[in-house]
């Protein structure tokens, strides 16, 4: 085809394109349906097209004049939040309220601001407690670290007066991160509010079985024992110090049962439990590690500071200031300042002042006394 007669064509192909554009707008005439009539985006229907909210103003996000940093957030978030802050602003408590709740947690469910206002919804409008429940764990096993949705479930466990179904829900979660802070503070909570403690023990056992340098299963040990037996019976306390030890046996190099140790020891003192530096002098000689020898420091320094009569002062600070420097040159050197500090404050306090030369070979037990040269 040539030049000229593409040209004769085009105003028929202009004139096609007109008649279409009439039929698009015949078919547009009249009361059409909302999902035909409104513009989405992305499948989603914005809240300033939708006939049902146009009564409501949507607020805007007040960022001051001069922002530093301005947040992008996307069209739909915008939206959403605009319309929120508008509800929030005239104190509505109806269902749509309550729907864009959802939408508003969906976006962002770390609004605190979202969650206590859809607190407020649910008394005002009565809501099915049991159905907000299984949403709010829908949320957790999606966001199992998000604080904000775990208050809120704490909230709806206290209008529901009943637990029964958190210690399962809670071992659930952690069986995905036995560590995760959010889940133990919500079960410490439910224990200790509705008095569940039956079978916490065995369960805190069986979690470090599975793993002994579970330290928020040790922490969750000590607040079981702390809130029952608690530690003032010698049989418990001796019977936790034995676990201790064979926990330790386990993996010498796990600083959570040292700390566990030293915790259960501390209010009564470390020098003060019988046989105990025997049991740990044992352990050292088949291994040492860095938690092994700073329990010894923490125990000849309880030994300094109650003035036990069992132990000579001279012999039991020569020892600390030797572990102090093993440590420093080679168990531990990475908090080798720290040790020095520790040596140095020891030497102050109990000794002369100055810290003697570091010795060549390590501490010996307790009981063997320096015999002095009388020749």
């Amino acid at each position: 085809m040539s030049s000229v007669e593409e040209i004769e064509e085009l105003p028929n192909s202009v004139s096609d394109a007109v008649e279409e554009e009439v039929a698009i707008s015949d078919n547009v005439e009249g009361e059409p349906d909302m999902e035909d009539d409104e513009p989405q985006r992305g499948g989603y229907l914005f809240y300033r097209d939708r006939r049902e909210w146009a009564d409501l103003e949507p607020v805007p996000q007040d960022d001051g004049p001069n922002p530093v940093v301005k947040i992008a957030y996307s069209d739909r978030f915008t939206d959403v939040y605009d319309y929120f802050r508008a509800l929030l602003k005239n104190d509505e408590k109806s269902e749509r309220a309550f729907a864009l709740t959802a939408e508003a947690i969906d976006l962002n469910a770390a609004n605190y601001t979202v969650w206590h206002y859809r607190r407020v919804l649910l008394q005002a409008l009565e809501k099915d407690l049991r159905e907000e429940m299984k949403y709010i764990s829908a949320i957790i096993e999606d966001q199992p670290k998000n604080y904000q949705v775990w208050h809120h479930r704490r909230m709806v466990v206290e209008w529901l007066n009943d637990p029964s179904e958190e210690l399962q829900f809670i071992a659930e979660i952690l069986s995905q991160d036995a560590k995760n802070y959010h889940a133990w503070q919500h079960r410490q909570w439910v224990i200790q509010t509705y008095n569940l403690w039956d079978g916490e023990l065995e369960y805190v056992e069986e979690l470090l079985e599975e793993d002994v340098r579970n330290n928020s299963a040790w922490n969750q040990r000590h607040f079981v024992i702390t809130h029952t037996s608690t530690y003032s019976s010698p049989e418990v306390l001796e019977r936790e110090v034995q676990y201790s030890i064979k926990q330790i046996k386990k993996a010498p190099h796990n600083e959570s049962a040292w700390n566990y140790l030293k915790g259960i020891l501390q209010p009564g003192g470390l020098s003060s439990h019988p046989g105990l530096l025997e049991q740990v002098e044992d352990l050292r000689e088949s291994f040492c590690s860095p938690y092994l020898l700073g329990f010894m420091v923490d125990f000849f320094e309880d030994t300094l500071e109650t003035n036990n009569t069992k132990y000579n002062q001279t012999e039991t600070l020569n020892k600390a200031l030797e572990l102090c420097e093993l440590l420093a040159q080679e168990k531990d050197t990475i908090r080798r300042e720290y040790w020095r500090y520790v040596a140095r404050s020891l030497q102050s306090k109990y000794g002369s002042g100055e810290i003697p030369s570091p010795p060549s070979s390590n501490p010996a037990s307790m009981e063997q006394q320096e015999t002095p040269n009388n020749d």
